[in-house]
């Protein structure tokens, strides 16, 4: 796929709609994730314990942090690399996901 088509598609209305969703429960997922961890440690500082039936939730969100956290130091490279704020990229591409690296790479392809 070319620059010009690629670019075509990624300014039509139904794929910014799209994008606009998976960017808003990307970020309350991830957020949610934060959130369990941080409960899941406070737990086991006071010695609480969880029910087992929960650990599947805590696997998942888990790959989910460190998956995401793979895309920020990806984005943190690339924006490096286009002279770009790799610090502001890498923490809305944990965020939002791979949303957030297509967007840095259409932006690159957009300068080309």
């Amino acid at each position: 796929m070319n620059v010009k088509t690629s670019s075509n598609l990624i300014h039509d209305s139904s794929f910014q709609l799209i994008k606009t969703l998976i960017k808003i429960v990307s970020t309350v997922l991830i957020s949610a994730a934060i959130l369990w961890e941080l409960g899941n440690v406070y737990a086991a500082l006071n010695h609480w314990q969880l029910s087992d039936n929960l650990t599947w939730i805590f696997w998942i969100d888990r790959i989910a942090l460190i998956s995401h956290g793979i895309e920020g130091i990806i984005a943190a490279y690339y924006a490096r690399l286009q002279q770009k704020n790799p610090f502001q990229y890498s923490i809305y591409t944990f965020f939002v996901g791979t949303v957030g690296l297509l967007e840095l790479k259409i932006g690159q392809e957009e300068t080309e």
